[in-house]
This record gives structure tokens, sequence and C-alpha cells, in this order.
């Protein structure tokens, strides 16, 4: 494959791109630290693997994973093997690992009524965390985010892995020195919207000019023009077994209950994840609002066919270790 991303990071290569140039020309290569903003999924993956090959230091590397449900003991919402499986990528690669969350997660936060948002758990740099930016404005949600290009109305993004991001970048002092580049794998080829970020620009946490102290931020998105086909090729190339929830027929990696959920994944979810299922269903009732407008998760489940899952896939998944070698080399196989 011929990387033409680096080219990208000159006012001619992103004007060529139909895309704002960046404040100015960047070199990919003169960062003192690298955070990937790693999901597990194939695309941030890729991301990574593409960093490598392009000459930076593994150890320049920092795979950072945000845990949608938090580390208080929720299970609500995503694949419980995630966070393991993240740690064991980085193991292998040779890369630090660090985590972040909203304390109580996706389900205190859906729950709130006339409460505060939960404060920011980011890494204190001794191996644990600190709280910062809480508790936030009081308010109500007692309902799900909804399918939604709005932010504000699909909040998990935004509550649980933008706004966590960047709070992380602008309250920990190791990203006051030197130059840091974020790094996320969103895709043009994912949608619309997607399509119209740009590939480099200053992150939002940037404070270079700032006059108590300052953060070089700049953020890429290193793939953003490839296809599905050249993310899979640079994991086979490196032989990483893919997330477990992509051999069960996920086609994309977020939570395992995603509210974009199709029916067909209703219906596999209702048969690998009954207990979590019955949750989401539970809640549905309770509140008196669906996650999709038009029906429930328990109608989309009855309307759809499960995908037919290994068992051992299913194991792997609902696993909180990560049970599998996750190099495979040779014995690399494409998920479903």
């Amino acid at each position: 494959m011929d990387y033409v991303q680096r080219d990208l990071w000159t006012s001619e290569g992103a004007h060529e791109q139909g895309q704002s140039s960046p404040e100015a020309p960047y070199d990919p290569l003169s960062y003192d630290r690298y955070v990937v903003f790693f999901s597990g999924g194939k695309d941030s993956l890729a991301c990574v693997l593409h960093l490598l090959e392009i000459g930076v230091p593994a150890g320049n590397i920092v795979l950072h994973h945000h845990l949608v449900d938090g580390a208080e003991g929720s299970k609500l919402m995503d694949w419980p093997v995630t966070e393991a499986y993240c740690k064991a990528v980085a193991d292998h690669l040779g890369m630090s690992f660090e985590t972040s969350w909203r304390a109580g997660g996706f389900e205190k936060e859906m729950q709130r009524q006339n409460s505060p948002t939960g404060a920011v758990m980011i890494p204190d740099g001794k191996g644990g965390h600190v709280a910062h930016c809480g508790p936030g404005p009081v308010g109500t949600r007692l309902e799900f985010p909804q399918v939604s290009a709005d932010l504000s109305t699909r909040w998990c993004s935004a509550y649980l892995k933008i706004d966590i991001g960047s709070t992380c970048l602008r309250h920990d002092q190791r990203y006051r020195s030197g130059k840091t580049l974020v790094v996320t794998g969103e895709r043009a080829q994912e949608s619309a919207a997607r399509a119209k970020y740009r590939t480099c620009e200053t992150h939002r946490a940037d404070l270079r000019h700032g006059r108590q102290h300052q953060r070089h931020i700049d953020h890429w998105r290193p793939i953003h023009a490839w296809l599905e086909e050249q993310v899979w090729d640079i994991i086979r190339r490196h032989g990483i077994r893919a997330h477990p929830g992509y051999h069960l027929g996920w086609g994309r990696l977020s939570c395992r209950q995603c509210i974009f959920g199709s029916k067909n994944q209703w219906a596999t979810i209702r048969l690998v994840a009954p207990d979590a299922f019955d949750s989401i269903s539970t809640y549905e009732k309770r509140f008196g609002v669906t996650i999709q407008r038009k029906h429930s998760v328990d109608q989309l489940a009855d309307m759809g066919t499960p995908y037919e899952c290994e068992q051992k896939w299913i194991d792997a998944a609902n696993s909180r270790e990560m049970t599998m070698e996750v190099y495979v080399g040779e014995n690399w196989e494409l998920p479903k």
C-alpha cells in the first residue's frame, strides 16, 4: 500500500482533499508523544499499526481507552472483553495503556434525575486515577441516547468519549510540555458526516499560546481516506486477532448494545447476552422512551434473525479476560 497520508500534513495536501488546511505544515514524525484514543475496533487498531509503519517508536505511543460503563461495576452497554483486549494489544506491541471514564459510566449518566453529571476520572500518573470536572451541572435524562447525528441527543459519544478525552488532555500535566499528537480512526467511508471531518487539525484541547502554561496538541485521522479493505489488510499484515465481537458478526465495534444496532443485531444480543438485553428492555419500559423511536428492542429482536455464532466467540466476548492470544501471525482470519 502506498501511504499517501503524510502528504496531508501540508497545506497543499489538505487543500487537495477538499479540507481546511491546518494551522501550519506538520510532520507526523515530529511529536514527543502519540495518544491513540483506542476503542479496540478495527479502525483505531489500523491507526496504531499505521503509526508503527511510518516509523513512530512503540514506546512513544499511548493507547488510551474510555470505559463506557465506568469502573464501578455496571455491565449495561459495552463488551465485557474490550478493556482486556485493548490491554493485550498494547502489551503485544510494547505500548503504554491507560483508561479514563465518567464516574458511574453510561448507566449513572442515563439515570440522572435532578442530579449532576459525574466527574471525569483520568490517570494520575501513579497507576491510579483522579477526579476532574465534577460534579457537573444538575439535570435530568431518564432516557437512552437517541439515534441522531446531533451529539446533544446522541449524548453517549459526547459525554462518555469525546469530552472524557479532552478532559484528560487538559488536566494531565504530561501534556504541558513537548508536542502531542492525538490520533483517531474516523473514516470518510463510514458516513456522510464523517466524510466532512478534517484529516488533520489543531485539537480542541490545544493551548499552545496559553499565558500560564502551554499545550501543543494536534489531531490526526490518518486513515480518513481508507476503505474498509485497507483497514483489514494492515491488521492482517501484523497478524493481530480482531476483537471477538467482529467474529460474532458485528460490522462495527462500539458498544455491544449500541443504540445503532440493527434488528438482527438486537436478536443476536438477546441470544448471546440475555441479561444485558433484559436490562435494556427494562429501562425502555421504565422510561417510556425507546432507543429507536419506532420500535422497542424487544420488537426489533422479534423482527430480526440472530447471527450464526460459534460458542468459542460468545465465551471470548463475554469474558472479562482476554482468553485468546491477540497475536496469531499467519493464522489470521478475516472475521465474518
